[in-house]
């Protein structure tokens, strides 16, 4: 009788752990599903876009070259030179900030393809500090980079993780109008590559610390506002991730990770 009493316990508790590892899988499943919905949508969204700008850019280019042509015209016996050419180099700047914008929209929206190769981090970065070096020492800025003893290789597209990281060195001298100290680190975390960004600028404020990936997110008059998603982006392609800590009054650590080959 104990023994029958033993195997439908052993049996109802089977079935308990088999029920539950059946519901938490149907669970990851309807994750898993609304993700696969929602990345499609995302495409399309992109697709759709992405032809509007495009469609946007044609005639853009037309209004350009037109007014070069006017430019060309215009001589500077004309009554009204000095107007006309006033305006039209106001037309001619606005038509290129517009073009500007479509071009980091279109890099952003648009289908990434990756080219990933074995890329050493140390090396990556050095290229990047002495290719900002002349604009950090015109802001007075003074730039540091500290590298690992051993090399630090990750499966990624080079092109797009320097322009990720130059992303994040732009956006911290913007934080340093009057100059002050940027540092560049790589250095290993678990199993991911950090490559640190740290800024002695005023700091972020904790209520727009959670905007500041957004897409056109931005509280400075220049720029697009789409830097730091585009950084994002390009983590989350790699398979990896942004985290950023800030302290006002002392500076901000933009850390980008990519996981270690």
């Amino acid at each position: 009788m104990s023994f029958l009493h033993g195997l439908f316990a052993g049996a109802g508790l089977t079935l308990l752990v088999g029920a539950a590892a059946g519901y938490f899988a149907y669970r990851r499943l309807g994750r898993l599903t609304e993700r696969a919905r929602q990345a499609e949508r995302l495409a399309e969204l992109g697709t759709l876009t992405g032809g509007l700008a495009h469609e946007i850019k044609n005639p853009l280019s037309t209004i350009q070259l037109n007014l070069q042509l006017i430019q060309e015209d215009l001589t500077p016996g004309h009554p009204a030179y000095s107007r006309l050419a006033g305006r039209i180099a106001v037309c001619e700047k606005e038509t290129s900030r517009l073009r500007e914008i479509l071009d980091d929209f279109l890099r952003y929206a648009g289908r990434m393809e990756l080219d990933r190769k074995p890329v050493e981090l140390n090396r990556l970065c050095e290229d990047l500090v002495d290719f900002m070096l002349p604009q950090a020492q015109v802001q007075k800025v003074k730039l540091r980079f500290k590298r690992t003893e051993d090399d630090v290789i990750v499966s990624a597209d080079e092109r797009l993780v320097k322009q990720a990281v130059l992303n994040l060195m732009i956006n911290g001298l913007q934080a340093m109008p009057n100059g002050g100290e940027m540092i560049l680190t790589v250095s290993r975390k678990g199993n991911e590559a950090a490559i640190d960004v740290i800024d002695t600028g005023p700091g972020i404020p904790p209520e727009t610390l959670s905007k500041i990936f957004d897409a056109y997110y931005t509280t400075r008059k220049a720029g697009t506002g789409l830097g730091l998603a585009m950084t994002r982006r390009i983590a989350q392609e790699h398979g990896g991730r942004v985290l950023v800590t800030s302290e006002q009054g002392k500076g901000s650590d933009f850390s980008l990770r990519l996981p270690l080959r």
